[in-house]
C-alpha cells in the first residue's frame, strides 16, 4: 500500500506541474497565432480569446499524453537516480510491480484523452470554423468602421463613412470606390440609409455625386443625384458550405468508407491507444545511468513522443491516399509499439542482455565439449 500511494502521489504532483507548464506554453503560442489571424482579417478581434480557448481545448489530448509520458519518465528517473528503486527492488518488488500503480493513476487520464479526441476535438474545431465563417461571411456594411477605409469581401469596393451615428442603419459623409472589369466608379453622398429589398441589403445614398471612368478609354462621366441605391449584401449570411474534415462527428466518420474520413478516424482513435503505449514506454525507458546526464531519459522520451506522433500523422496521410488500410496501420503502429514496450519491460524485469545471452551460449558450448 505504501508502495502504490507513494508512487501515485509523486506522479500526481509531477503530472499537475507539467500540465500547468505545457498549457501555459500552448496558450501563449495559440494567443500569438490567433492575434496574427485577427490582424489578417480571418478572425473577429472580439473573438480572439474564444478562438484561443477552443484551440487549446482541441489540443488537450496531445498535451495530456505528453504530460503523462513526461510525468512517468521524470518520476521513475528520479527514483533511479536517488536509489529509491534499488530499495524497492531489494524489498522484493520487481519492475513489473510498478505497472499496476501506473495504470491505476493513468486510466482516468487515458479516459479523458479518449473523450477529448473522439468528442471534444471535432466540437471545438466546429466552433472555431463557425466563428471564422460568420466573420468572413459578414456583409460589406458590417465591415465598415467609422473613420476607416474598409475593403469589401471580394475586394472590388472600398467604403468610408465619416463618423458613427446613433442609428446603426444610417451614416453621414459616405464614400464608395468600385473597381469593375470595364470601369471604375467613385460615389460620395452626404448621408445614407440601409434597407432590405427583395432579400438584399441596399444602401440608399442621398445628395451625392457619382464619377465613372471607363478603363482603356478616355473620358469621365460625372452625375449628381438626390437618391441612389446600391446593393451591399444579402439579407442574411449563408450557412457553411464546406465543413472541414476535423469538424466531422466521430459517428459520421465510423459510418463512412471515404479514405479521408478513415484517416481522421484512425488519428482520433490512435490518440487513445498512444496514451496506453506511453505508459508502457515510460516504464521501459526510465533508466538513469549515473555516468550519463540527468536528463538523458527525459530527452529520449521527448524524442520518442515526437517520432510517435509524426508516424501517426504520416499514417493519416497514407490512409487518406489509400496506401494502407486504417486497421492495418493501427495494428502495425500501435500494436507494434505495444509489443515492443512489453518486450522491453520483460527484458528489463528479467535482466536479459546480449552479454548474458552470449556468455550463456559460451558456457553451454564448453559444458558440451
Amino acid at each position: 500500500m505504501l508502495f502504490d500511494s507513494s508512487i501515485r502521489k509523486e506522479l500526481a504532483r509531477s503530472f499537475g506541474a507539467t500540465l500547468v507548464v505545457l498549457v501555459t506554453i500552448v496558450m501563449t503560442m495559440m494567443l500569438i497565432r490567433t492575434l496574427g489571424q485577427a490582424s489578417r482579417g480571418s478572425v473577429n478581434p472580439q473573438d480572439v480569446m474564444l478562438v484561443m480557448g477552443y484551440t487549446v481545448l482541441g489540443q488537450l489530448p496531445t498535451i495530456l499524453s505528453l504530460c503523462l509520458f513526461v510525468a512517468i519518465v521524470g518520476v521513475l528517473s528520479r527514483m533511479y537516480r536517488d536509489s529509491e528503486m534499488v530499495i524497492w527492488f531489494a524489498s522484493g518488488r520487481g519492475l513489473m510491480s510498478l505497472l499496476p500503480p501506473l495504470l491505476r493513476f493513468a486510466w482516468p487520464v487515458m479516459l479523458a484523452i479518449a473523450a477529448l479526441s473522439l468528442i471534444v476535438w471535432p466540437w471545438a474545431n466546429q466552433q472555431i470554423q463557425e466563428l471564422k465563417s460568420q466573420y468572413e461571411q459578414r456583409s460589406d456594411v458590417d465591415r465598415i468602421a467609422p473613420g476607416q477605409f474598409q475593403e469589401s469581401s471580394n475586394g472590388s469596393r472600398v467604403f468610408f463613412i465619416d463618423r458613427d451615428s446613433p442609428d446603426a442603419t444610417t451614416a453621414s459623409n459616405v464614400f464608395i470606390a468600385t473597381n469593375e472589369p470595364t470601369k471604375e466608379t467613385v460615389t460620395s453622398a452626404e448621408s445614407a440609409r440601409l434597407e432590405t429589398q427583395s432579400g438584399n441589403r441596399m444602401a440608399l445614398l442621398f445628395n451625392g455625386q457619382r464619377l465613372e471612368m471607363p478603363l482603356g478609354k478616355p473620358g469621365l462621366r460625372v452625375s449628381e443625384f438626390a437618391e441612389y441605391g446600391t446593393r451591399v449584401g444579402e439579407a442574411q449570411a449563408g450557412g457553411i458550405d464546406d465543413v472541414a474534415l476535423k469538424t466531422r462527428d466521430t459517428l459520421e466518420l465510423v459510418g463512412s468508407a471515404i479514405p479521408a474520413f478513415r484517416g481522421e478516424l484512425g488519428w482520433r482513435i490512435g490518440l487513445a491507444f498512444a496514451a496506453l503505449n506511453f505508459v508502457l514506454l515510460g516504464l521501459a525507458v526510465a533508466v538513469v545511468n549515473p555516468r550519463a546526464g540527468r536528463s538523458s531519459s527525459l530527452a529520449f522520451a521527448l524524442f520518442a513522443f515526437v517520432v510517435y506522433y509524426n508516424l501517426m500523422t504520416v499514417g493519416q496521410s497514407w490512409i487518406t491516399a489509400q496506401r494502407v488500410g486504417m486497421v492495418s496501420f493501427m495494428f502495425l503502429l500501435h500494436g507494434g509499439t505495444f509489443l515492443l514496450a512489453l518486450l522491453l519491460l520483460a527484458a528489463r524485469h528479467n535482466q536479459w542482455s546480449i552479454r548474458k545471452l552470449l556468455s550463456g551460449d559460451k558456457a553451454t558450448r564448453r559444458s558440451a565439449a
